[in-house]
């Protein structure tokens, strides 16, 4: 590896594991996965005697597409590198250069015309290259106004735009004894407005360590799960509503908030009973329940790439952190508010998934960093290449809420058998209890009464009639009998949705 004095350097194969697989069914059929940059690891002979200290300790926490071949990488210890020539099999093409430096734990990078927005954690900053030699030469406040405390938890994310071009950035709360949570919007999404100021829209959050918009341009994030937040949730952001932690309510007295409640919180009570006793709390589009679909969710992606990524456009992909995994959601509405069913999707990946971006060819940029924490995979940091080759495996498509049961849409025609019997499905719903305890167990369980399974005629969906649905609660679907036409199994045959309102 050699390096100049501006920060450009060529990577080696030596250095680098670049575009090498990850392993014979390390990633889910119908995928691949090649690993562009990665931490050393005993598995691999090409990268066995490269230590993270030889080169950039790639702890990616923001991804960006940023030209025809060039991906931005954010690195959680304050820099901002460009890689290019990703997308090609030549991995001697593939070259590195540090465009920024300096940065406190920035946690996400979004392209503004010619220059770069970042959040760190005191601030949102503007890197512009003045002088276009690929360096950043410029530092400017884009925005400020919260709370920063010097917390371990103090994180800032973001920036994210919605379809209508709003510039969302999320703050995490302070946690354990240096926790000051009552004033400067920590625990809040905001918007920021052209001249950088701050618009407090949304209230309630704990750890809201991802984004990502849908098709229709509308915002979404993730929680983890932990105080007053009993499982890994998928909020709809919006402006005036609440989620569920309370650590920050002090905030909401604040002139300049736009959620407002009035009379006592709700507490240590089933999580549907909350919801209808406090108005302004928002439920969760879709709960993601704890180990059964991971720990602690991350980013947020929409796929939209006509097909090359799967039969899934329109869906959302969610990273998870202690599991190494991507789960997809499904979303529909219903009564005019967000709901759906999440899926396990892929899995195997060599580090905690922190970012995803979509490159311009239909793959999917992964970007890892364990940040100290635990999570599966041998590896502490990288960064992951996934294509979409050959036929993707049987699957549940959609799930959608029907007023007495559920429709399925699946990837391929089932068999019409066993597809069409009621005892090759199961179903039971849950909730939480909502407190100030760490996460919950699943409670008030109960099963459903499955009457009938009635296959379409191109075998492409089956439409579920059943009793003992429940509002505001999570239904899990087992489909352990169902088989494709061709005679394949599903390879998950499992989905949670999460119903809050029937239609």
């Amino acid at each position: 590896m050699s390096a100049n004095l501006n920060g450009r350097l060529r990577v080696g194969v030596g250095c680098f594991a670049l575009l090498l697989p990850l392993g014979a069914g390390a990633i889910e059929p119908g995928y691949e996965a090649f690993e562009i940059y990665t931490a050393s690891s005993p598995s691999s002979s090409r990268d066995a005697t490269w230590k993270p200290g030889d080169g950039v300790t790639l702890e990616v926490s923001g991804l960006s597409w940023i030209g025809p071949d060039r991906l931005g990488v954010t690195v959680r210890k304050g820099e901002v590198w460009f890689i290019d020539g990703v997308l090609g099999e030549d991995r001697s093409k593939i070259g590195y250069h540090r465009f920024a430096s300096g940065l406190h734990e920035p946690l996400g990078l979004l392209q503004d015309g010619k220059d770069f927005l970042v959040v760190q954690r005191t601030e949102m900053t503007r890197l512009q290259d003045g002088d276009g030699d690929g360096v950043a030469d410029g530092y400017l406040t884009a925005a400020r106004g919260w709370h920063v405390s010097g917390n371990y938890h103090g994180y800032a994310y973001g920036p994210e735009r919605d379809g209508k071009g709003n510039l969302w950035v999320s703050l995490n709360l302070d946690m354990g004894e240096r926790a000051n949570n009552g004033v400067g919007w920590r625990g809040w999404a905001l918007t920021v407005d052209e001249k950088g100021q701050l618009q407090p829209m949304a209230a309630g959050l704990r750890s809201p360590c991802g984004f990502g918009v849908n098709l229709d341009g509308e915002m979404f994030a993730t929680d983890q799960q932990g105080t007053w937040v009993a499982a890994t949730p998928i909020h709809h952001l919006r402006k005036g509503v609440f989620y569920t932690n309370q650590e920050s309510i002090e905030t909401l007295k604040d002139p300049e908030s736009a959620v407002k409640v009035t009379g006592a919180l709700p507490k240590d009570c089933p999580y549907p009973e909350a919801v209808r006793a406090m108005p302004q709390m928002a439920p969760a589009a879709v709960w993601l329940p704890y180990n059964k679909m991971g720990r602690s969710g991350t980013d947020v992606q929409v796929i939209d790439q006509q097909g090359k990524f799967g039969p899934f456009d329109g869906q959302l992909l969610v990273g998870e952190f202690t599991n190494s995994a991507v789960n997809r959601v499904f979303l529909e509405k219903v009564k005019g508010e967000y709901q759906g069913a999440c899926f396990p999707f892929l899995s195997g990946f060599p580090a905690a998934v922190v970012r995803l971006a979509f490159a311009p060819d239909g793959s999917l940029f992964v970007g890892m960093t364990n940040r100290g924490w635990s999570s599966l995979g041998n590896r502490s940091y990288g960064l992951v290449r996934v294509r979409q080759r050959g036929e993707v495996a049987f699957a549940v498509k959609e799930m959608r809420a029907k007023p007495d049961g559920f429709e399925l849409v699946f990837t391929e025609p089932v068999d019409a058998t066993s597809a069409g019997e009621v005892k090759s499905y199961s179903m039971e719903s849950f909730t939480y209890l909502y407190s100030g305890a760490y996460g919950s167990e699943e409670i008030e369980k109960a099963g459903c009464e499955i009457q009938s399974a009635v296959v379409a005629a191109d075998g492409m969906s089956v439409r579920l009639k059943m009793k003992g649905l429940r509002e505001l609660f999570v239904h899990e679907l087992h489909l352990d009998g169902v088989r494709a036409k061709s005679g394949e199994g599903l390879l998950y045959p499992v989905g949670y949705y999460t119903l809050n309102r029937l239609p």
